[in-house]
């Protein structure tokens, strides 16, 4: 997947087509706004700007030049390395379209070893016999792993979440059921003289009820405590 900000970060902000190393060169204005030396040379024949000036269509700012010349801004050299990389890779790729051997000599002339910034998979092939197959060592960054013990803790807290909601749910059936035939029974026993029982069981109605308020009240401060640890 390509990243979308580094793909933005390659086009004019004007026209939104991608910079080039020939008529859209990245050029940078003295306000730091960048864009592409075409543009430029329409903004200066619309002649809305200053004589040897341009004004920066973002900040109205106004960057002087020497005779109109737009080659005389400098360019964005971070997007203009960006390019000749690619230039080389698809230079390369076409003299060699067989096949791509990785070496040291190859690997070193596309990236930079001592950019410890850019983050990626390093792969190192070791050199060995002819008829051997050649070694390949994967280098896994240690934060791999921690990513991969914190989703596993993560599914098992889900998990332990849906036991606990499923439990409950089944709880309060059994609960509501025991309310629905408890009143009625409560009331024939006290018809038949059986007084303890009969109050007994006409009793379990406001404690089936005092139970729904604590486990509403519960599972009120369960969701919260979810969406604060979430958040």
């Amino acid at each position: 997947m390509v990243d979308t900000s580094i793909t933005q970060e390659m086009e004019c902000k004007i026209c939104y087509n991608f910079y080039n190393l020939t008529d859209r060169r990245p050029k940078v204005l003295e306000c730091c706004h960048r864009m592409c030396s075409k543009c430029l040379y329409k903004i200066i024949n619309l002649r809305e700007s200053p004589q040897n000036d341009i004004i920066c269509p973002f900040c109205r700012y106004e960057t002087s030049l020497s005779d109109k010349a737009v080659n005389s801004l400098p360019d964005d050299h971070n997007i203009v390395a960006t390019l000749s990389l690619g230039v080389r890779t698809k230079r390369y790729l076409q003299e060699n379209s067989a096949e791509l051997l990785l070496s040291p000599k190859i690997s070193t002339s596309f990236v930079n070893p001592s950019d410890s910034s850019s983050n990626c998979l390093v792969i190192t092939i070791m050199e060995v016999q002819r008829e051997a197959a050649p070694a390949v060592g994967v280098y896994r960054p240690s934060s791999f792993n921690t990513n991969a013990t914190a989703s596993g803790w993560w599914t098992v807290w889900n998990c332990a979440s849906v036991f606990c909601q499923t439990l409950a749910w089944i709880l309060i059936w059994l609960l509501c059921l025991l309310y629905l035939s408890s009143l009625p029974l409560g009331i024939y026993l006290l018809i038949n003289q059986k007084i303890n029982l009969g109050i007994i069981f006409v009793s379990i109605v406001p404690s089936t009820l005092v139970i729904v308020m604590v486990y509403g009240f519960c599972q009120w401060l369960c969701h919260k405590f979810l969406n604060c640890i979430s958040s």
